[in-house]
């Protein structure tokens, strides 16, 4: 029998999260009631009351509650409730957790959530699931189930769903996780376009000893990845796949943000770093292509993805931002260039064959690198077998010598 969190607020959604509770008890599994509400539960008994919560961060929540802010009351939660999630998995005291929420308990919960590890099962049934919910889960394996109609009364449609719920996390905490390997881990980054390279150089890293996580560059998983080398799980680094500088610098749809690359040289971790997708940034449907953009080398990836070739300057700018992030690391790193295509569509007769903005990107990077990073520059393209056995050789040297 596990126990599960349910955490909520309770003022306003007490007994929507009292009969999810019931609804998980009915399953086999205990309970244990969190509330982040403002004003105390309403229609159920919390086994840790708002209080208690606001207490673990240390807040003045009365003071707040008379200052009748409900922003800042949310962020107080929302700071505090992790604190408490992360202490009763400390003591042992829950397996999994799940919350029911409109914006303001989407935003405490979630914040809840990100805190525990991935792996953890954690469930958030929101009237806002079917947007965009980037920063609700951020890096971590939140499930976000749209609550269809509001939280806000038991009714045929909330019954429904709620039930569904507690069967998905009551089914998530029973599932058994395969015993973990010892074998240490390469994390790699991973595009439709570099798919054959990386797909390469896995089994000659495998046959090494390693564990290989691919992580797929489209924004989240750029981070994901970013934040696996922060956790010090990672002791090698395959960046192939870069793309996501494109869209950071460019405005596309799948940056990682400003710190893409920093990871590897806060844990000083071994690696290897390839331009890998830079002649692309990555938009919608053809229509949300923005006007600026009139004019340029555009190739329609599917009906959903617009890709746009990037230009010379932006090349060069991208080469001299990896630069500097590669001057940062202090571990054994090299940097390879394949010189005929950093991507499927770069090569000669394809769609976004540029060598000129390939050679300001390679000149950038070069140019600007500290002079004892090792650089490879190949006479191949990315999906080349040599060139993926390249990368995957110099990994395991760079690793032999951290």
């Amino acid at each position: 029998m596990a126990t599960i969190a349910v955490l909520g607020t309770f003022d306003t959604k007490g007994a929507e999260h009292a009969f999810l509770a019931e609804q998980i008890r009915s399953h086999g599994h205990q309970a244990l009631l969190i509330d982040v509400g403002m004003m105390g539960a309403q229609g159920v008994t919390a086994d840790l009351d708002y209080l208690q919560v606001a207490a673990a961060g240390e807040f003045d929540f009365q003071a707040m509650l008379g200052r009748r802010d409900r922003g800042e009351c949310v962020a107080a939660m929302a700071k505090a409730a992790p604190l408490v999630l992360q202490q009763l998995l400390a003591d042992g005291k829950i397996h999994g957790v799940i919350s029911l929420g409109g914006g303001g308990g989407t935003a405490i919960a979630t914040a809840a959530m990100r805190a525990l590890p991935i792996g953890f099962p954690k469930l958030m049934v929101s009237t806002l699931a079917s947007g965009n919910t980037g920063h609700y889960v951020g890096t971590k394996d939140i499930v976000m189930m749209p609550s269809i109609v509001d939280v806000a009364g038991l009714n045929r449609i909330s019954k429904m769903i709620f039930c569904r719920a507690a069967g998905a996390i009551c089914g998530m905490v029973e599932s058994k996780v395969p015993q973990q390997g010892d074998r240490p881990i390469v994390v790699a980054s991973m595009f439709g376009n570099t798919t054959d390279c990386v797909n390469a150089v896995i089994p000659i890293l495998e046959e090494a000893g390693y564990e290989v996580l691919v992580f797929h560059s489209t924004g989240a998983g750029g981070r994901a990845m970013e934040s696996l080398i922060e956790s010090g799980m990672v002791t090698g680094v395959l960046d192939i796949t870069t793309t996501e500088w494109a869209d950071e610098l460019v405005g596309g749809t799948l940056s990682a943000g400003p710190t893409r690359l920093d990871a590897t040289a806060k844990k000083q971790v071994p690696s290897i770093v390839v331009p890998g997708c830079l002649d692309m940034v990555n938009f919608g449907a053809p229509e949300t292509v923005p006007e600026q953009f009139q004019g340029r080398n555009f190739y329609h990836h599917n009906p959903q993805v617009t890709l746009m070739r990037t230009n010379a300057a932006e090349n060069a700018e991208l080469g001299r931002i990896l630069a500097d992030k590669i001057n940062a690391y202090q571990a054994p790193t090299t940097v390879l260039l394949p010189l005929r295509a950093i991507s499927v569509i770069s090569a000669a007769g394809q769609a976004f064959h540029n060598p000129e903005a390939d050679a300001a990107l390679f000149d950038a990077l070069t140019s600007n690198l500290r002079s004892d990073i090792e650089v490879q520059s190949l006479d191949c393209e990315i999906n080349d077998p040599a060139f993926a056995a390249a990368c995957a050789k110099a990994l395991l040297r760079n690793q032999q010598q951290s």
